[in-house]
């Protein structure tokens, strides 16, 4: 029998959930990254935050950091509109006092919102 890789699992459907891809720089200050890390540690997150999320159809996120480069990917529900989502968000209870605290991590204005924030990359490329 031909153990082929593709044989043992299916491939995610596109049909099935939408993924962004975003970027955010941090501040140039290593101890200010470090805390940043320690923000969005395991359990370190506040459920409020994470609940809206959930509410407004986002199904999974990462956060990644290369230097100060942050790199989220977010996978959401088929049917999800970013900026409809992103607004509805926002309005969420905790969402303002949350983008408060981290902003102090963030190379933005401390007024910008979470879609401020974020810069949604374009997608160029992917493997079929």
């Amino acid at each position: 029998m031909k153990n082929d890789s593709s044989d043992l699992v299916e491939p995610l459907k596109a049909s099935y959930y939408k993924r962004f891809c975003k970027t955010m720089e941090l501040k140039n200050d290593a101890g200010l990254i470090d805390a940043y890390k320690k923000v969005h540690a395991p359990g370190a997150g506040w459920p409020e935050i994470t609940q809206g999320m959930k509410e407004v159809g986002i199904m999974a996120m990462e956060l990644y950091l290369l230097g100060t480069t942050l790199f989220m990917i977010m996978d959401t529900v088929a049917d999800f509109v970013h900026d409809r989502a992103m607004a509805e968000l926002a309005s969420k209870p905790y969402q303002d006092e949350w983008e408060a605290h981290v902003s102090q991590f963030q190379d933005i204005t401390t007024v910008a919102t979470a879609n401020q924030k974020w810069q949604l990359m374009e997608q160029i490329y992917k493997m079929e």
